[in-house]
């Protein structure tokens, strides 16, 4: 018995909780899942670029927090939620969007507030705020409320592509690995091209599939020609 209990670890309270959150998720969601082959390097070119013009640092997550804030914008039910009626589909008029960081408390998604309004450098500063903060344990509250879609990438771990579980009150979310150099056809020969593995977790309650997949596709077009993301220059 002594053996037995030097050999458990208390759960802390910050896994209480994602573990509570998930399990809410996974037994209340009739959860749908897609996923979708993006090619980037035009995306890694132009966010060089963008950087090196404006002397800042955008990441490669800033332009798909700012592709999937448009992405909701085209598509409105992505950023839904159920009543308490369970009868009413509400759409939020703020867009909100969550993106997993490992802090050193554990996971947490913080969110960026008032996506629809905000450019990729502003979206930037956002994003590196709350990363700061998150990794420095001084989120708020209001830090975590609010999120439409999130964003998980496990990418820097070497992830190819992965599923992740949405928190309860979001519509879904967007997981990405890694950049692939992959060669592909191009006119009469080939070429080696950035690819990446772009997933959407959903929840089929409030959309279908084939709602799903016009925004995802939305998403990925956007990522694919991102000089319409770039309009703060």
């Amino acid at each position: 018995m002594t053996e037995q209990l030097k050999n458990q670890l208390p759960l802390t309270r910050i896994q209480k909780l994602i573990g509570t959150y998930m399990l809410q998720s996974k037994q209340t969601k009739a959860n749908g899942y897609l996923r979708m082959r993006a090619d980037l390097t035009d995306l890694a070119a132009i966010r060089k670029a963008y950087c090196k013009k404006n002397k800042t640092r955008v990441t490669t997550n800033d332009f798909f927090i700012c592709a999937i804030a448009q992405g909701i914008i085209n598509y409105p039910l992505m950023a839904g939620t159920i009543d308490a009626s369970l009868e009413n589909l509400v759409i939020a008029d703020r867009i909100g969007i969550g993106f997993a960081v490992a802090a050193p408390q554990g996971l947490v998604v913080p969110v960026i507030h008032d996506m629809q309004t905000k450019t990729l450098q502003e979206t930037a500063h956002a994003s590196d705020s709350l990363l700061k903060k998150a990794r420095s344990n001084q989120l708020m509250p209001d830090d975590f409320d609010g999120a439409n879609i999130v964003l998980s990438g496990l990418g820097m771990y070497g992830i190819e592509s992965f599923y992740a579980i949405s928190p309860p009150s979001a519509t879904g979310i967007i997981s990405i690995g890694n950049f692939e150099e992959t060669v592909v056809p191009a006119g009469a020969g080939f070429e080696t091209r950035k690819m990446m593995y772009v997933s959407l977790a959903f929840d089929q309650r409030l959309i279908d599939e084939f709602y799903a997949v016009q925004f995802l596709k939305h998403v990925v077009e956007l990522l694919q020609n991102p000089e319409a993301l770039v309009t703060d220059t």
